[in-house]
């Protein structure tokens, strides 16, 4: 997918630019699969806000993505239609299964209309959106949405352009690069489809003006240390003052900025072999 840049006739299009839709071969989504999307606003079943900024937006329907393929094994669908998914920044494509019945799935690089896919529990053809058991696939390969346990969904790698890499295989075990740069073992038995995610061009795109981030559900941002004290940590002073304190905090009290967060006595922390960083 390409990033069109407009001309700048408006302060607002002079810095910005948008996806190329021209690949897409659907433009309405199929109507048996798709729901309507409550909007929460980063606030919790409490009614607090959990997640700052966020809120507004435009209204959405939610389409209903086949993440596991389970109920589908060892059956294969055709690829009818590429779409566009407006709570995600990959791009989904619609399969059809012999029977008749229609789902969606996170679309991977290289995908094409027409093309028939099979997901199973054994080995089959490593073929771009074939979905098959990490122990199958040889080393090297680009795979995304990963079960984290045998049985379970999709939940790794699956933002547009990102990929995990299959490093290699003992035993039980396969070794894994994700897309953070970590390095951690997966069960030889979760699934994983063949292909990066398509649609890499996104991270390229540059919003430009705030009512379009507005239309994304995101509100405007404020520096902690503009407001008041009562209001944030770093808030307080007159005239431009810095945050007056040994190191930045968050609207709670808790240190930010480089600080990690991760619990030292995960229960995954035994899976990943080197972090990150």
């Amino acid at each position: 997918m390409a990033v069109i840049v407009h001309k700048p006739t408006s302060p607002g299009r002079r810095h910005s630019s948008v996806a190329d839709f021209s690949m897409l071969t659907k433009k309405r989504p199929e109507r048996s699969l798709v729901e309507i999307k409550k909007k929460h606003s980063g606030r919790n079943n409490e009614g607090k806000i959990t997640v700052r900024h966020r809120g507004g937006g435009t209204r959405k329907y939610y389409r209903m993505i086949d993440f596991t393929r389970m109920n589908r094994l060892d059956q294969e669908a055709k690829v009818i239609a590429l779409e566009y998914d407006p709570n995600r920044s990959a791009r989904i494509v619609l399969l059809e299964y012999a029977d008749g019945v229609k789902a969606y799935m996170i679309a991977p690089n290289g995908i094409a209309i027409g093309d028939m896919i099979i997901a199973t529990r054994n080995k089959a053809e490593i073929k771009v959106g074939n979905r098959m058991p990490l122990g199958f696939i040889p080393s090297g390969m680009m795979v995304n949405t990963i079960e984290l346990q045998p049985g379970g969904r999709g939940v790794a790698a699956r933002s547009a352009g990102v990929g995990a890499k299959v490093m290699s295989v003992e035993d039980q075990w396969v070794m894994m690069k994700m897309p953070s740069g970590e390095i951690r073992k997966f069960a030889a038995a979760c699934l994983a489809t063949i292909g990066e995610v398509g649609n890499s061009d996104h991270r390229l795109i540059r919003w430009g003006k705030a009512g379009r981030s507005r239309l994304r559900g995101i509100k405007p941002t404020v520096r902690g240390k503009a407001m008041n004290p009562v209001d944030h940590p770093h808030g307080g002073g007159e005239g431009v003052n810095p945050i007056g304190l040994k190191h930045p905090k968050t609207a709670q009290g808790k240190p930010a900025l480089g600080v990690r967060t991760r619990r030292k006595k995960k229960a995954s922390n035994k899976f990943i072999l080197q972090c990150r960083k």
